[in-house]
């Protein structure tokens, strides 16, 4: 670009409104991952898309990656961090859920509620439809989900009944696409009415499969070690949200200051992103992690 043209952008005001735009773009997309596709609600309150899971990429096994994460608020801020057990290591929270567990003190007991740890799995899919947003349409994305939606995974792979043939969700020939359908239940989402398709290739043409393959991301990289931060680090970071702050330089504060704003803003995306599942039981995610400490506390 010349100078002429910039001075001729300035006068049109050209310029500002494509700063204004990009502002816009950082705004909506909250500062997002670029990798990862949500699902978004209609103007009724409903979601509805068609996704189909992919298989596990070049050099990989499994199709999914497994992780356990922590996201609470405490008088110093806001805690979101990968748990270390994840991969079978010590968490600093989790041995401090351990100790308010077996305190048996019920409102400690609450507080662990509060602070559990959250599953989430992801995989590769690839959106058939996507009424919202359909310039997402054909492509291939990181799908962040959960348990409820993993275990209609499970049942279609490992059918209930005997007149249900077993199928692999996550093959480009035999699997099936998987109807996305969100409904709102007491403020919450809910995927009771998700189900797969009937089963039949994503693709014809096999090199246009090959073609999707190669564009999947790595579903190792998200549990791998640099993915977690050490036990130290992670304790003096619960330390410091729990209000347990020793006594620390002005410059220091300033820097913590400085990720707690940071930090509100990815607040915001897990809260969307972890809602649970309204349900008159106990939520599935929620019993599987009280159980989990209920056996710390046994051990």
């Amino acid at each position: 670009m010349s100078f002429a043209s910039l001075k001729k952008q300035s006068n049109l005001g050209s310029l500002t409104a494509k700063l204004v735009k990009e502002v816009e773009k950082v705004n909506n997309s909250g500062g997002g991952d670029d990798r990862l596709w949500k699902p978004e609600l209609d103007k009724t309150g409903n979601g509805y898309a068609v996704i189909r899971f992919l298989p596990a990429p070049d050099a990989e096994e499994i199709p999914w990656a497994k992780l356990y994460s922590h996201a609470f608020q405490g008088p110093g801020g806001w805690y979101i961090e990968n748990s270390l057990t994840t991969s079978g290591g010590k968490d600093p929270v989790s041995d401090y859920n351990r100790t308010l567990w077996n305190s048996g003190n019920e409102s400690d007991k609450d507080t662990v509620r509060k602070q559990k740890r959250k599953l989430s799995y992801y995989s590769n899919i690839y959106v058939v439809k996507d009424p919202t947003n359909p310039q997402n349409e054909g492509k291939v994305f990181l799908f962040k989900y959960g348990k409820k939606i993993f275990d209609k995974v499970m049942e279609a792979m490992q059918p209930e009944f005997e007149d249900e043939t077993a199928i692999n969700p996550f093959d480009f020939w035999q699997g099936a696409n998987f109807k996305l359908k969100i409904k709102k239940v007491a403020g919450f989402w809910n995927y009771d009415s998700s189900e797969f398709d009937s089963v039949a290739p994503l693709l014809t043409d096999d090199d246009a499969l090959e073609a999707v393959w190669k564009k999947e991301y790595s579903l190792t990289s998200i549990t791998a070690a640099d993915q977690f931060k050490s036990y130290e680090d992670l304790e003096k970071r619960l330390k410091y949200v729990l209000g347990q702050r020793p006594a620390q330089r002005a410059r220091l504060d300033e820097e913590v200051e400085v990720e707690d704003d940071a930090r509100s803003v990815a607040t915001r995306q897990v809260e969307a992103a972890t809602a649970p599942t309204a349900s008159t039981k106990v939520d599935s995610d929620e019993d599987d992690a009280l159980s989990y400490f209920q056996q710390l506390a046994e051990s």
